[in-house]
């Protein structure tokens, strides 16, 4: 044989050894990308509130024996209706008690009672806040945009609250009730829209407080009671829905105050409340 047809069938030789390696990586990677993406889907769609939303998602393994755990205890007490039948929700719970299934499961059994006698599930048109438009004018508030991760972000610009003109206007339950309409408007349409946005599960919002020209001495007691209550709602019934707190414009007067009240609050709760 000639050196040209030697060297010609040796190259042969390594191209065909050069296309069955390339085959092989191919095959390799659609076997692992097959993998990958029946593991993202698989978690997608099981028990999720969003799971029509194509979104990926990664679960930690620990967490969801946990939730697997807690379903399972709740469908054993009949206390597990479909439309709550949803892995992030019973995650915020078991979050919301350090994850102790005893205090996660009587603190769902409370917002379950909370929720048929208050009539949450259909308080969005149940309920019609006909002071709306006259309570943002001495009550600046709302949801604007969202923040670096997909989250919503709500403002509330407290330094221009009038507290007695607020409840001149409104009245203490006629709030509360808009207060919890809002949560659940957040739940079934903010926070899908935000998750389709950002392709991964949406269940917080960041929170900024402007308290600039805030006059603490005339916030009055019933405009204090409103905002306890308000907070009771959501840790009791809408628990870890709080990404983080940023309270803006804060002078040395709110920072005295805030150094006295924090020691009164979860330290989980003080870990999500930035003062600046």
């Amino acid at each position: 044989m000639s050196e040209v047809a030697r060297y010609d069938n040796l190259g042969k030789f390594e191209e065909e050894k050069r296309r069955i390696r390339v085959r092989s990586l191919k095959k390799k990677t659609v076997v692992a990308s097959t993998r990958l993406s029946n593991t993202i889907r698989r978690r997608r769609v099981s028990n999720c509130q969003f799971s029509h939303i194509s979104i990926d998602e990664v679960r930690d393994e620990e967490e969801e024996k946990a939730v697997n755990a807690f379903r399972e205890h709740l469908v054993e007490k009949d206390l597990l209706p479909n439309r709550h039948d949803d892995y992030h929700t019973l995650l915020r719970f078991l979050k919301a008690r350090k994850f102790d299934l005893y205090k996660a499961v009587q603190m769902w059994a409370e917002m379950l009672n909370w929720r048929k006698a208050y009539g949450a599930d259909s308080i969005i048109q149940d309920f019609v806040y006909e002071e709306f438009e006259e309570v943002q004018k001495c009550y600046p508030h709302g949801y604007h945009g969202v923040d670096k991760e997909g989250r919503p972000v709500y403002i509330e610009r407290l330094g221009k609250v009038d507290p007695s003109k607020l409840l001149s206007i409104t009245t203490i339950d006629s709030f509360l009730r808009y207060h919890v309409q809002g949560f659940e408007k957040a739940f079934a349409e903010k926070f899908p829209a935000c998750s389709v946005s950002a392709r991964r599960h949406i269940d917080s919002c960041t929170t900024i407080l402007d308290v600039h020209g805030m006059n603490w001495m005339s916030f009055g007691k019933v405009a204090h009671d409103l905002v306890m209550r308000m907070q009771k709602i959501d840790g009791d019934y809408y628990p870890e829905t709080l990404h983080q707190m940023y309270i803006v414009n804060a002078g040395n007067g709110f920072k005295l105050l805030w150094n006295t009240a924090k020691g009164l609050l979860d330290p989980r709760t003080t870990a999500k409340i930035n003062v600046i």
